[in-house]
């Protein structure tokens, strides 16, 4: 049996010393969709930024396809495959949507084309300065982009951020669709938990830097009250130990 896409192994993070995130153990598979929940201060975007090689880890392994990431760049690591759309997008307002496709680390391939082919509107958008698009338009563009690399591991922060949930309940299937046909394996937070748990194969919660609860986003869908739990930081290993894990 293959490597998960992503694996990770008692990983803890922070800054300046500090730990945000403590012992993460989590994974995801290619083709699946993985949902990162928790409260604002979980540590949800500290654990994205560790997996890209933004944060460096305190302890801990991370590995992609079997791979330890320990002494590998971000810049190297998006070579192998991993793109990250970070909260506020990354977009630059003065550029056009088509330069923003042209824009590539040394060695690092960008396929317009396969943007295009998941978001359309992106092409009639073509010779538009991002500074004029609307919100859905920019956070399309921010996903188009990471699409286009063609990545085996997609890291999305806050996609709902600043836009109408009717955006997101749009964008977010793209996503699922991408995974499934590219084989993709993709590492999702977002606040709008239904609609996370709506394209999720399966959800973890963090609370406080640790993970309080993983089970499959239909047990999680189904019990809002084991959801609501793990989000206030109770007890909840009695209730998934009672239902069982999916």
């Amino acid at each position: 049996m293959p490597d998960p896409v992503l694996t990770i192994e008692g990983l803890t993070a922070g800054y300046d010393g500090a730990a945000v995130i403590r012992d993460l153990e989590l994974g995801v598979d290619a083709g699946e969709v993985v949902a990162l929940l928790g409260p604002n201060g979980a540590g949800k975007t500290t654990t994205l930024r560790t997996i890209s090689g933004l944060v460096k880890p305190l302890a801990g392994r991370i590995l992609v396809e079997g791979r330890d990431l320990a002494r590998t760049s971000p810049s190297a690591r998006a070579r192998l495959g991993i793109a990250h759309v970070p909260e506020g997008r990354g977009l630059f307002f003065g550029l056009t949507v088509a330069e923003h496709f042209r824009l590539a680390s040394r060695g690092e391939r960008v396929d317009a084309a396969l943007a295009y082919e998941y978001f359309p509107k992106l092409e009639e958008l073509q010779g538009r300065r991002v500074g004029l698009l609307s919100g859905g338009e920019q956070q399309m563009l921010a996903v188009g982009r990471a699409l286009a690399r063609a990545p085996r591991l997609l890291l999305l922060d806050e996609l709902s951020l600043g836009l109408a949930p009717v955006i997101v309940e749009w964008l977010l299937p793209v996503v699922r669709q991408f995974a499934q046909e590219r084989d993709c394996a993709v590492l999702l937070v977002e606040q709008h938990v239904h609609l996370a748990l709506e394209v999720a194969d399966r959800g973890y919660v963090l609370s406080h830097g640790e993970i309080v609860l993983r089970a499959g986003a239909e047990r999680l869908r189904a019990d809002r009250q084991l959801l609501i739990a793990s989000y206030l930081g109770e007890h909840v290993q009695a209730a998934v130990d009672q239902g069982g894990e999916t």
